[in-house]
C-alpha cells in the first residue's frame, strides 16, 4: 500500500513544536531542557514484534530512518522479535539483565504494573502529557497509579475474521450475531467440507482468547474490573466461561491437530489457513489484518474476500453483549534509557507517524484523528465496533499480569486438549494470584 508523507521539513517543524510543548510542562527534574537533547551521539536499541516481512516491519524501518534524518546524533538499532518469544522470553530476561533494550513493546495493564514494581521502566508522565491527552482514555492502560510509563500506537477490539466467499457458498446470509448463529454457521461450513474455524493452540494464547470471550459474556463488567484490579476470581461466571468453552469445543469447529498448530508464523499457521482459503474463520485482534497479509500467498485475493464481525453474544448471559475484548500495542522506555528514547516514543505516536501507520493497513492507530485514513473495509468494521463498544476489557492475560496470565492460559489450553476442567482454570488463577 502506498504511503503519503509530508516533506522532512514539515516533520522537523512538528518535532520542534512537540519539543517546545514538552519543555513547557516542567515539574520533572529528570526531563532535560530542549537545548540538552541531541548534543551527543546516542544509540537507541528498539525491540518490536513486527518480525515477519511485510508493511509494518518496513514501516518501522522507515520511522527509524526518518527520526535519524531529523536528529543525526541518534542512531536506532532495530531488532524485530516474534511476539511470544519477545513477551515471554527475551524481554523478561533482558529486563533482569544490566543491558535491556532502550525502547520496547509494552502491552500495559497488569503486566506493566509488574514491570514498574520491579523498577524496570522510565516514568515519562511529564514529558508526554500532550500525547497522552490527544490519545485519550486508552492511554490510561499504559499508566500505573496515575503515572505514564508507555504510550500505545495501536488500539482496537477483537473479533472474528472470516472468508466472505466461503460464507456465501455455505449459504450463510449474514455474519453471526449470537453463538447460536455461529454454531449454525459451523454446521453449514462442515456441510461443504470447509474447516469452520482456524485455531493456533500451539501458541496457547490464541486458544485462551476463546475462554476470555466466554468470560466476557458470562461475567458482568463490575466482576471483570474487580478481577483486574484485585485478582479476585470467586465469581461463578469464571467457571461458567470454561463450561461454555467445553460446549463449544464439543461442536468440533476447529481444524485437525489444532492443539499443535502455531498462531501466526507462516502459511501453515492458523492465520495462514484463513489467509489462503483453507479455513473460514479465525478469532483474533485487529492486528490480524496485517499478519494475514504476511502469510497470504495471494494478497490481492485476500483483500477481496476477507471480512470481520464482532464476537457473537450469548443469549441470557450476565455479561454486557456490547462489551468487547481488546487492547493495543505500545512502547515503553527502560528506566535508564537516555532522554532521546522518550523523544523517539513521542515521535512514534505523533500524528504524522500515526497517519502513516494507518496507511499500512496493518492495524488501527491509537490517535483517533489518524483513524480517518483507514481504507481497508474489514479494518473499518473493527474501527466502528471499537467506537461502539460499551466497554473494552483489556486482554485478560495482560490485565491480570504475567503470573496469573500464564497460569490461566496453560489451564485453558488443557481444556482444549481434553485434559483440564473449568474448575482447574479458576484454581490455577487463584494459586498464581497468591505468588
Amino acid at each position: 500500500m502506498a504511503m503519503k508523507h509530508r516533506a522532512a521539513a514539515g516533520l522537523a517543524l512538528f518535532l520542534s513544536t512537540a519539543l517546545l510543548v514538552a519543555g513547557c510542562n516542567g515539574g520533572d527534574s529528570e526531563a532535560p531542557a530542549e537545548s540538552e537533547l541531541y548534543k551527543n551521539p546516542v544509540t537507541l536499541t528498539w525491540w518490536h514484534n513486527a518480525s515477519q516481512d511485510g508493511p509494518l516491519k518496513t514501516y518501522w524501518e522507515k520511522v527509524a530512518k526518518d527520526f535519524n534524518a531529523l536528529h543525526p546524533t541518534v542512531t536506532i538499532q532495530i531488532e524485530s522479535i516474534e511476539t511470544n518469544q519477545l513477551q515471554r522470553t527475551r524481554l523478561p530476561a533482558a529486563l533482569l539483565s544490566n543491558d535491556p533494550p532502550d525502547i520496547f513493546q509494552a502491552w500495559g495493564g497488569g503486566e506493566m504494573r509488574e514491570q514498574v514494581e520491579a523498577d524496570y521502566l522510565k516514568d515519562i508522565t511529564e514529558q508526554v502529557k500532550t500525547e497522552a491527552a490527544d490519545i485519550g482514555s486508552v492511554a490510561e492502560i499504559w499508566q500505573v497509579d496515575g503515572k505514564q510509563y508507555g504510550l500505545p500506537y495501536r488500539m482496537g477490539v477483537e473479533g472474528v475474521w472470516y472468508n466472505k466467499d466461503m460464507f456465501a457458498k455455505a449459504g450463510i446470509a449474514a455474519p453471526p450475531a449470537t453463538f447460536d448463529e455461529l454454531n449454525d454457521a459451523v454446521t453449514k461450513l462442515k456441510a461443504i467440507n470447509v474447516i469452520p474455524i482456524a485455531l493456533g493452540a500451539g501458541d496457547k494464547w490464541p486458544a485462551a482468547h476463546w475462554w476470555y470471550n466466554f468470560a466476557l459474556r458470562a461475567c458482568s463488567v463490575d466482576t471483570l474490573k474487580k478481577a483486574s484490579t484485585e485478582r479476585v476470581f470467586d465469581d461463578p461466571c469464571f467457571v461458567k466461561a470454561g463450561q461454555d468453552l467445553q460446549t463449544f469445543i464439543a461442536t468440533n469447529p476447529f481444524q485437525p491437530n489444532f492443539i499443535a498448530t502455531p498462531g501466526q508464523n507462516d502459511p501453515t499457521s492458523a492465520n495462514g489457513l484463513l489467509a489462503n482459503g483453507k479455513a473460514a474463520m479465525e478469532l483474533m485482534g485487529e492486528w490480524n489484518r496485517g499478519t494475514l497479509d504476511t502469510v497470504a500467498e495471494d494478497r490481492e485475493a485476500l483483500g477481496k474476500f476477507i471480512g470481520w464481525f464482532p464476537v457473537p453474544a450469548i443469549s441470557g448471559s450476565a455479561g454486557d453483549p456490547k462489551a468487547a475484548l481488546g487492547g493495543g500495542d505500545g512502547f515503553a522506555c527502560a528506566k535508564n534509557a537516555p532522554a532521546e528514547c522518550v523523544e523517539f516514543l513521542k515521535y512514534i505516536v505523533s500524528p504524522e507517524v500515526q497517519t502513516g501507520y494507518a496507511e499500512t493497513g496493518t492495524g488501527l492507530p491509537a490517535r483517533k484523528a489518524a483513524g480517518d485514513t483507514v481504507k481497508d473495509p474489514a479494518l473499518k468494521s473493527v474501527l466502528e465496533a471499537t467506537s461502539g463498544a460499551s466497554y473494552v476489557q483489556l486482554w485478560l492475560d495482560t490485565a491480570f499480569g504475567s503470573t496469573v496470565g500464564t497460569a490461566m492460559n496453560n489451564a485453558v489450553v488443557a481444556i482444549f486438549a481434553g485434559k483440564g476442567t473449568p474448575e482447574q482454570v479458576v484454581d490455577a488463577m487463584k494459586a498464581a494470584a497468591k505468588k
